[in-house]
């Protein structure tokens, strides 16, 4: 379905965002991971036709994004979740999405509306449609951007840091949102935010400095954390530098620390399963400190 091969991306004053991305992805929810910085927002500009490539290949069902014929139907068979999308304050969700739907060509009225009403309820935006966007919740603003974006029922959906900044009960209604969305066209998560790919991808690549650290399926991932994760409680004391903490709870008894790596016996650390969490963790981990431990191959 998408194809990305050899895939480079150089700014002005020599910056390589991008260093020979090789990545194909198939249908289903795909989830891209990594901190600010790795490359994950030019990769995305790049698929959506948005920003030139220096060097390498990308097909999108068989078009390729360095022809500019190609992009046109790119461009017709995706919808794009920017990390900033632009709504017009003074529009309510109904009258926004229509103006998009305009714009994207859907020009038979009732068809249209159709759609949009579709749409509305998926995003659980039906009984707050008529409200002005300036009204609304960030969550609900993100939601009307995945409305928006689904506008022309595209193949691929592509969403760009789609929960950051949202509260918990958001993020988790988001997530829900492209789940659902998924059973109907590709989507690409972009995100630094590991929860939300444990939460609904069976497929990620973990992506920093531009390069690709790991691909396949969040369960081997996890389990190259398996036998570093430990539960160490002590009486406030951080445990020893040799460990990274992942996170601290309060107890009655002290503090119990959840950490990552080959803990002292001195603590008595209890061994912990790992989630993908910790399994990101421990790759990065290993990306900056080779010696810290073994990593096994993605």
């Amino acid at each position: 379905m998408i194809v990305i091969d050899a895939l480079t991306k150089i700014y002005r004053g020599n910056i390589r965002a991008l260093r020979g991305i090789d990545l194909k992805i198939d249908n289903g929810m795909f989830g891209l991971v990594g901190p600010n910085g790795a490359g994950k927002t030019t990769l995305m500009r790049i698929l959506t036709g948005l920003l030139r490539p220096t060097s390498g290949r990308v097909e999108v069902f068989g078009c390729d994004v360095s022809r500019a014929r190609d992009r046109q139907a790119i461009k017709a068979m995706l919808g794009y979740l920017p990390q900033e999308l632009g709504l017009y304050p003074d529009l309510s969700a109904r009258e926004f999405l229509d103006y998009v739907a305009i714009l994207k060509g859907l020009t038979d009225r009732r068809a249209r509306r159709r759609q949009i009403d579709e749409l509305l309820d998926l995003a659980g935006l039906s009984d707050q449609a008529g409200r002005r966007l300036k009204t609304y919740s960030g969550g609900m603003k993100r939601r009307v951007g995945i409305a928006q974006a689904l506008l022309g029922s595209p193949r691929i959906l592509i969403v760009d840091e789609p929960t950051a900044g949202l509260d918990p009960e958001e993020r988790v209604r988001l997530r829900n949102l492209l789940a659902e969305t998924s059973r109907r066209c590709t989507v690409i998560l972009s995100t630094h935010i590991v929860e939300d790919v444990s939460q609904s991808c069976t497929d990620l690549a973990v992506l920093n400095e531009g390069r690709v650290l790991y691909r396949g399926e969040p369960r081997s991932l996890i389990a190259q954390a398996r036998d570093k994760v430990w539960r160490i409680v002590t009486g406030g004391e951080k445990p020893d530098t040799g460990l990274v903490v992942v996170s601290t709870r309060q107890l009655d008894t002290g503090v119990e620390y959840r950490v990552l790596g080959n803990p002292s016996g001195q603590y008595g650390p209890i061994p912990v399963e790992p989630s993908l969490e910790d399994g990101y963790i421990w790759l990065m981990r290993q990306e900056r400190n080779p010696a810290s431990g073994t990593l096994e191959s993605g």
